[in-house]
């Protein structure tokens, strides 16, 4: 098993971008309206393309051949400001160095969503009380009335994380009790911290 997570962007399927004649990108969502980049640089313009196919890992994305993308854009789950209002347009999936599929996926449902992965705090976490877990084909889908975001867990190394918010749990005696590096249990948590579907146990 690979022990280092890779953090991939990709628009939602109902995205379709287009260049409008003053140079703007206007990026159109049937759910979220639009959205709208003035003087896109290249590099912005390559992600966009990249991220309309398919997830993205930014350090593959290429601005010229042979010149990578800066590192400001290959580090951390965090959108570059460039591309931060496009959180609510934006998939996030959380993958994993094996070649064997993603961990899991985040996909907003809400027209404010926003998913920023900000670590994982040292108190016990819960599933929100409404939580619901639903079998699909992609893997099993989490989704709270509270949240802004819906989750798949593509894997079940995902799933035993998510299995663990039954009960009040901390990231440290979760890593603890899984067979998974540390790092993939922290990011798998701080990913559903962000989508807010692992919230305080006493809140």
């Amino acid at each position: 098993m690979g022990s280092r997570t890779l953090h991939l962007w990709a628009l939602s399927e109902d995205v379709i971008v287009r260049t409008d004649d003053d140079g703007s990108v206007v990026l159109s969502s049937g759910r979220f309206g639009t959205e709208r980049i003035a003087e896109p640089d290249r590099i912005v313009r390559e992600m966009l393309r990249r991220m309309e196919l398919g997830p993205v890992l930014p350090v593959n994305v290429e601005v010229a051949p042979g010149r990578p993308a800066p590192q400001a854009w290959v580090t951390g789950p965090v959108l570059p400001p460039a591309l931060a209002g496009l959180s609510r347009m934006v998939i996030r999936t959380l993958g994993m160095d094996d070649l064997r599929g993603p961990l899991l996926s985040v996909t907003p449902v809400a027209a404010d969503a926003t998913f920023v992965p900000d670590g994982v705090p040292g108190h016990p976490l819960r599933l929100p009380r409404d939580a619901r877990m639903a079998s699909a084909p992609a893997g099993l889908v989490l989704a709270s009335a509270r949240s802004k975001h819906e989750v798949v867990l593509h894997r079940p190394e995902a799933a035993w994380v998510a299995a663990m918010l039954a009960w009040p749990v901390t990231a440290q005696t979760a890593a603890a009790a899984l067979p998974l590096p540390h790092t993939v249990v922290h990011d798998v948590l701080g990913y559903l911290v962000a989508a807010g579907m692992a919230v305080p146990a006493d809140g």
